[in-house]
Order: structure tokens, then sequence, then C-alpha cells
């Protein structure tokens, strides 16, 4: 670090230089027993990788005052169920989640939006009933497979323009 010109130094003082080390350590390489060898696994209960996904839980909370919930629902479900779908959707582009993907999974539930249909709200209460506990991790991995990756390639407003007359398509249940 500079020292300022009216501070003392010794005539006698050496300068000093940069000194690379004595010895070099070798290149890392991946080879823990924990590492994984390729691509991330993919299968049954192994979820949907991507970056940074625990921003979406700070994302949903903004969406708590517009969720549109029918008598008996909680916001904490609708959020833990929807949450799956959102990440599913983030990972398939290769990103962290955005606002985007929380809006289509409410929007295609039926949580945001002034309109909705009577048989899906009657088709969610036990899909989502107590999932915000966190003891529920096959059943919001089953809300989160349900949705066809069509639906999730959609833009929220391609999303909002066939919702709700073909809500049943955008869940893949036609």
């Amino acid at each position: 670090m500079a020292a300022p010109k009216f501070s003392p130094t010794p005539v006698v003082d050496t300068t000093r230089s940069y000194g690379s080390p004595a010895v070099v350590p070798a290149a890392w390489m991946a080879d823990r027993p924990s590492d994984i060898e390729g691509f991330q696994p993919s299968g049954d209960r192994l979820g949907y990788q991507g970056p940074d996904q625990g921003f979406a839980l700070k994302i949903a909370k903004g969406f708590t005052d517009r969720l549109q919930l029918a008598p008996g629902e909680k916001a904490h479900d609708a959020i833990a169920g929807c949450l799956g779908v959102a990440l599913r959707r983030a990972s398939m582009f290769g990103r962290a989640p955005v606002v985007h993907d929380l809006t289509i999974a409410f929007t295609i539930w039926g949580f945001l939006g002034r309109r909705h249909a009577e048989d899906l709200l009657e088709m969610r209460r036990p899909l989502f009933a107590g999932l915000g506990h966190g003891h529920h991790y096959t059943e919001i991995r089953a809300i989160a497979d349900s949705v066809p990756e069509s639906t999730l390639r959609m833009t929220p407003q391609e999303v909002d323009a066939v919702y709700p007359a073909q809500w049943r398509e955008l869940l893949g249940l036609s």
C-alpha cells in the first residue's frame, strides 16, 4: 500500500516487488467421491436442477397479496404447490427463476386473475391442501410433473390469452 509523501521512510529500505512461489501446485481435478461425472442425473423424484432456485421464494412472497384464494385455501399452500412448477420452467431454460415463471404457475392453477373455472377450484383444493407445511415433497413433485412442457414453454401473455377457456389443456388434462 502506498504511503503519503509526508510520511518518513528510511533511505536504506529495499523496494518490494512480486516474487512467484517456489512450488506451483498441481491443477485441480474433480476427483472427489461425491463429484458428479457427466451431466446432472435425472429421474423420478430428483427434481429439476437450476441456478439460484431459492430466489423463487423471494419472488413468490411478492405474489401473496394478489393470489385469488377460494375459501379454506391458504397462500403458503398455493406458493408451495406452484413453486415446483416455476422452478421446473426456469430449469428448462437453464437459468434462475424470474417473475414470469411464477406468473405462469399461478395462472394455470387459477390463483391469479379475476376469472377461474369452478371445476378447476374443485380439482385444486385437495391437491394443494397442506402443501405449505414442508412434508409433502411427493405431492409437490406430482404437481410440478403434471404440467406439460408445452405449457411451460409458453409466455405469460400466451397463457393469459387461453386461460380460463383452455385450462385443462394448460394442465395436460385433455
